[in-house]
C-alpha cells in the first residue's frame, strides 16, 4: 500500500472512531420519551420480541398448571383415595424432559443465531412450536403428551434466548432497562392468560378442561409467525459479518435517518473491534476466557439465583398447593389469577425502579426481602394451623409480587447488558441453559419432596430455598456491578480493566471521556 493510501485509510478509521465516540455520548443524552419519539420502530420491534417470548412463558406455566386440573389428572393419572394423582415419574417427565430439550435448544440456537442470524432462528423455532402444540393438543396418553412437551422444549429454548438478544441489540440505551424488564413481563403475562383460561375451563368434565390451554397457544404462535417476516435483522449481527449494506437497511427499518445510521454503524464497528482485541473468536469456549469469564458469570448469576430462590415452587406448584391446603378447585384457580395479576403489577413497577434504584440495589435488596418471605413461609407451614396455612398462601402471593419487582425482572437486564457484544447471544444461551438445567433438576426433585404420597413437605420447601438465597446474597454483594446507563463500549472497557463491582457506578471510562471531548469539539466547530 502506498503511503498516501495508508494515510487515507488511517484518516477514515480516525473519523469513524470519532463518529463512534460522538454516538456514544449522544446515547447518554437521550431520555426515555425522546428515544421513543426518535426511534419508534426500534421500540415496536422490541415489543414484538417480547410477544414472541410469551410463547415460552405460556408453555412453561401450562406444564405446571395442568396438574391442578382434575380432568387432566383423571385422564393421565391414577386414583389415590377419592381423587386422582399423576404418578411422580410422569409428573417429573412432563416438567423435566422439556426443560432438558430447552437446554439443547438454547445452546443450539446460540450457535445457529451467530451463523445464520437472529431472524431465521426465530422462524425455525416458531415452526417447531406449531408441531409441538399440535402433538400436545391431540394427546390422549402419557407417552404422546410427553413427546409434545419434549419437542416444544427445543422451541422454548430458542425463543427464550434469541429474542432477548435481539432486544439487547436494537433497543436505544435509555430504553434498555425498560425493554429488558419488559421481556420479563412476558413471563408474568403468559401465566396470567393460562390462569384465566383454566379458571374458565378447568372444571369442564371433558378433555377440553385442559385442551383449551394448549389450543390457545396457537393464537400466540400465529401472531408471532405473521410479523416475523417483517422484522429487521439485528444490525449488530449484520455488522459482525461485514454485511454493512444490509446493516444500513436494517437500521433504516428501525427508524434511523441517514446521519444517525452512520453514527450508529460507527459505534457498532468500534465496539465490535474492541471486543475482537479481547476475544479471539465468537465460540462458546471464548465465553470462559480472560475477562469474558467474569462477564459470563456476572451475566448468568441472577438467572441462576432465580432458580435457587424458590420461583420453581412458587410459580408452578402454588395452585396445586392451594388445593392440598384445603381450597376448592374453583377457589385455587381464582387465587392463581390473583397471583398472576400481582406478578404483572410487580413487573410494571420494575420498569421505573430498574433505572431509578439501579440494577445492583434492586437485585440485592430485593433478594433480601425474598429471603425473609421464604423463611416466614416455611415457619407458617410448620405451624400448620388453618390460619397458618392461609398465611402460607398469602406469603406465596407476596413472594410472586416482590420477585417480579426485583430479581425476576433485573436478571434479564443484567443478562443483556453485561455480556460482551460478540458473545451476547451465546452468553444469553448459556445463562438460560443453566437456568433450565436447574429447573429440570427441581422438576424431578420437587414432586418427590412436595407430593402428599411422597415426602409431603409442602410449603416447608421454603426453608431449602431460603438457605440457598442467603448464599446467593453473599455472591451478589461482592460480585454484582451497577450497569445502569452504561453503553456497551463503556462496559467492555470497564470489564477489560477489571474494575471492582462496587466501583462500577462511580468509574468514568475513557469511552465516556472521549465522547464528551468529541461532542464539545463539534459544538465548538473544531470538527
Amino acid at each position: 500500500m502506498a503511503p498516501s493510501e495508508k494515510l487515507d485509510v488511517d484518516m477514515v478509521e480516525h473519523d469513524d472512531e470519532q463518529l463512534g465516540h460522538l454516538a456514544n455520548q449522544e446515547d447518554h443524552e437521550l431520555g426515555k420519551w425522546e428515544s421513543i419519539r426518535k426511534y419508534p420502530w426500534a421500540c415496536v420491534w422490541c415489543v414484538y420480541a417480547v410477544w414472541v417470548i410469551l410463547l415460552v412463558s405460556f408453555e412453561n406455566q401450562a406444564s405446571g398448571t395442568v396438574l391442578s386440573i382434575p380432568e387432566f389428572r383423571k385422564d393421565f393419572g391414577n386414583q389415590y383415595g377419592d381423587s386422582y394423582v399423576l404418578p411422580a415419574n410422569w409428573q417429573s417427565a412432563f416438567t423435566g424432559a422439556p426443560v432438558a430439550s430447552a437446554v439443547v435448544g438454547a445452546l443450539g440456537s446460540g450457535q445457529l443465531a451467530d451463523w445464520i442470524g437472529r431472524k431465521p432462528v426465530i422462524m425455525i423455532a416458531l415452526a417447531i412450536s406449531f408441531v409441538a402444540i399440535t402433538v400436545e393438543f391431540i394427546a390422549t396418553s402419557n407417552p404422546v403428551f410427553f413427546a409434545g412437551k419434549f419437542i416444544n422444549g427445543f422451541a422454548v429454548g430458542a425463543l427464550a434466548s434469541v429474542p432477548v438478544t435481539y432486544i439487547g441489540e436494537v433497543t436505544p440505551l435509555a430504553m434498555r432497562g425498560l425493554f429488558t424488564c419488559l421481556s420479563a413481563l412476558a413471563y408474568t403475562l403468559g401465566p396470567l392468560v393460562v390462569a384465566l383460561i383454566v379458571n374458565s375451563t378447568g372444571n369442564v368434565p371433558s378433555r377440553w378442561a385442559y385442551r383449551a390451554v394448549f389450543c390457545s397457544q396457537y393464537g400466540f404462535a400465529a401472531v408471532s409467525a405473521i410479523f416475523i417476516w417483517f422484522m429487521p435483522e439485528s444490525p449488530w449481527w449484520l455488522a459482525s459479518k461485514d454485511r454493512n449494506e444490509k446493516a444500513i437497511r436494517s437500521l433504516a427499518k428501525l427508524g434511523y435517518d441517514s446521519e444517525e445510521i452512520n453514527k450508529k454503524l460507527a459505534i457498532i464497528h468500534l465496539t465490535l473491534e474492541e471486543t475482537r482485541r479481547e476475544s479471539a473468536g465468537a465460540t462458546y469456549l471464548e465465553c470462559f476466557r480472560k475477562s469474558n469469564l467474569r462477564r459470563t458469570i456476572v451475566s448468568i448469576a441472577p438467572l441462576v439465583i432465580q432458580s435457587l430462590s424458590g420461583i420453581a415452587f412458587a410459580a408452578s406448584y402454588s395452585t396445586y398447593y392451594m388445593q392440598l391446603a384445603g381450597y376448592s378447585t374453583s377457589a385455587s384457580f381464582k387465587l392463581q389469577i390473583v397471583q398472576q395479576v400481582i406478578s404483572l403489577v410487580g413487573n410494571v413497577m420494575s420498569w421505573y425502579l430498574v433505572d431509578r434504584v439501579g440494577r445492583r440495589n434492586l437485585t440485592f435488596y430485593g433478594l433480601v426481602v425474598l429471603t425473609v418471605i421464604l423463611f416466614l413461609m416455611g415457619g407458617l407451614a410448620v405451624a400448620a394451623t388453618p390460619g397458618a396455612i392461609k398465611g402460607t398462601v398469602a406469603m406465596i402471593l407476596l413472594y410472586c409480587w416482590w420477585y417480579n419487582v426485583t430479581i425476576g425482572a433485573t436478571a434479564y437486564t443484567i443478562l443483556c447488558e453485561v455480556s460482551t457484544s460478540r458473545l451476547r447471544v451465546k452468553t444469553i444461551a448459556i445463562g438460560l441453559a443453566t437456568q433450565n438445567a436447574l429447573t429440570m433438576m427441581w422438576s424431578f426433585v420437587l414432586p418427590y419432596l412436595f407430593n402428599p404420597d411422597k415426602a409431603n413437605l409442602g410449603a416447608k420447601l421454603a426453608f431449602i430455598f431460603g438457605c440457598l438465597a442467603v448464599v446467593s446474597l453473599v455472591y451478589l454483594w461482592f460480585c454484582l456491578p451497577e450497569t445502569a446507563g452504561r453503553t456497551y463500549e463503556e462496559l467492555d472497557e470497564m470489564f477489560v480493566k477489571g474494575i471492582s463491582a462496587r466501583k462500577f457506578k462511580e468509574f468514568k471510562p475513557d469511552a465516556q471521556v472521549k465522547g464528551e471531548e468529541v461532542k464539545q469539539a463539534v459544538m465548538d466547530g473544531a470538527i
